[in-house]
């Protein structure tokens, strides 16, 4: 069974940063499409970045030169780098795992992320 664990968020001011961290189990990690979304209060879950297992990395043009991700295959792990953060950053932010072939699509619980203006 597929499970997500994220880690990271917490409360920080504008303009500073955060890590999260997403910790995957129960995959082949190395195939796998990891992504992170986020969820504002009353607004749909949106995409902020992808990453393939080739590293072809995409992301949401709202956090594009601020915000970062990557991956730690040998640690099944997948980062979001979130540097100069704004007020409308604010939300649960969430992880997912993505395979086509399996017909894979699992979601963490989410960490929030609150940005003080």
């Amino acid at each position: 069974q597929v499970q997500l664990v994220e880690s990271g968020g917490g409360l920080v001011q504008a303009g500073g940063s955060l890590r999260l961290s997403c910790a995957a189990t129960g995959i082949s990690f190395g195939f796998t499409t990891m992504a992170w979304y986020r969820q504002a209060l009353g607004k749909e879950r949106e995409l902020v970045a992808s990453l393939t297992p080739r590293e072809s990395a995409n992301y949401a043009d709202s956090v594009k030169g601020r915000f970062t991700i990557s991956r730690d295959n040998a640690k099944n792990t997948v980062y979001l780098q979130m540097n100069g953060l704004k007020s409308e950053d604010t939300g649960g932010y969430y992880c997912n795992a993505k395979q086509s072939l399996l017909s894979i699509n699992a979601w963490g619980r989410g960490t929030q992320v609150t940005v003080s203006s």
